[in-house]
């Protein structure tokens, strides 16, 4: 059999060779890859997540906002966990708080 795959046999390693370069060698590019998906995918997403947060907590009566939905308007009840909002006059609906997207820069006509 040795005679049909000549360059598989003389390019195969050998058993001794995989035993040499083990050790912490071998963890390198798996740690290097740890580190660069923590600063470039991890650490952004916290940030964000921490700076929603800090949005939420600030809510406040009369703020403009829009959801994750898309739906603009008017805070005007606020609990721990739902926000209250008039989407038009006398028009108001709830949601979940963590269902608040950011504020609003939805322009209302001059009164």
């Amino acid at each position: 059999m040795s005679s049909l795959f000549p360059v598989a046999y003389a390019m195969a390693p050998s058993a001794g060779a995989g035993a040499q370069s083990g050790g912490l060698g071998a963890f390198v590019p798996l740690i290097a890859m740890v580190v660069i998906f923590y600063f470039l995918l991890i650490r952004p997403q916290q940030k964000k997540a921490k700076q929603h947060q800090a949005m939420l907590d600030a809510l406040k009566r009369d703020d403009m906002v829009v959801t994750t939905g898309g739906v603009h308007g008017k805070i005007t009840g606020l609990t721990d966990s739902i926000v209250t909002l008039e989407i038009a006059p006398g028009v108001k609906v709830k949601v979940s708080r963590g269902n608040i997207a950011g504020m609003s820069v939805a322009h209302t006509k001059p009164e």
